[in-house]
């Protein structure tokens, strides 16, 4: 039971608001030292599993990154821009950007764009700006749906495309559930089908898209 002092550890860390990092590290050496590991033995295991997950650190890294850019004005740097262009409309922009994360997607670009790095700081701004310059000030349920259509815009962009990148982990997935049928597929085939449904996917979005301009036309429609 020793080795469970590492979670006693952390909850105290998180129930006293300590630095998350430091917790967590006080924590690994905590349940290294209940268990008998030796210093240099538990040094060893500390550093390959932080290079095996360094990359998570993009993901800690991008929210300090991107509050610091919001604190210096990026959100109305960004809506500026966007209302300075009258082709700009807001289910136009929503429909460019569902094309580009699709297409991203489907050439293994997944990270290139998301939810904390592009829709949070720059798209959700860019389509509130571009529905304002239309119809003035927008009610606070109406730049709700427009930030849930700009998160469900990336989401069907990314999920749709990634599916046709071959060495994607869910056409791998289904290469495996074949061959245990004893069906030999390759996994080009598989991501080759999943092209009629990133089609009818991007058809089907892009029509409510194309939708959205109309409905902010429309009081009754979007209040």
């Amino acid at each position: 039971m020793k080795p469970l002092l590492g979670i006693l550890v952390v909850i105290l860390g998180f129930a006293f608001k300590v630095n998350p990092v430091l917790v967590v590290a006080v924590a690994a050496v905590v349940t290294g030292w209940a268990a008998g590991l030796p210093v240099v033995k538990l040094l060893a295991v500390i550093g390959s599993a932080f290079l095996k997950n360094r990359f998570l650190l993009l993901f800690v890294l991008t929210l300090p990154v991107i509050g610091l850019l919001e604190r210096h004005g990026l959100k109305e740097e960004v809506q500026g821009r966007v209302a300075r262009l009258k082709a700009a409309t807001a289910g136009r922009l929503l429909l460019l950007y569902l094309l580009l994360r699709q297409v991203a997607s489907a050439l293994g670009l997944t990270s290139l764009c998301g939810h904390p790095q592009t829709v949070r700081p720059l798209l959700a701004p860019m389509v509130e700006a571009a529905a304002q310059r239309s119809r003035g000030p927008l009610q606070p349920a109406t730049l709700e749906r427009l930030r849930a259509l700009a998160a469900a815009t990336d989401n069907v962009g990314l999920f749709f495309g990634e599916d046709i990148f071959v060495a994607f982990g869910g056409v791998l997935l289904v290469q495996s559930f074949f061959r245990d049928q004893n069906i030999p597929l390759e996994p080009f085939q598989i991501a080759l089908w999943g092209i009629p449904t990133a089609v009818a996917a991007f058809l089907i979005h892009g029509f409510r898209l194309w939708r959205l301009d109309r409905k902010l036309a429309d009081p009754k429609e979007m209040p």
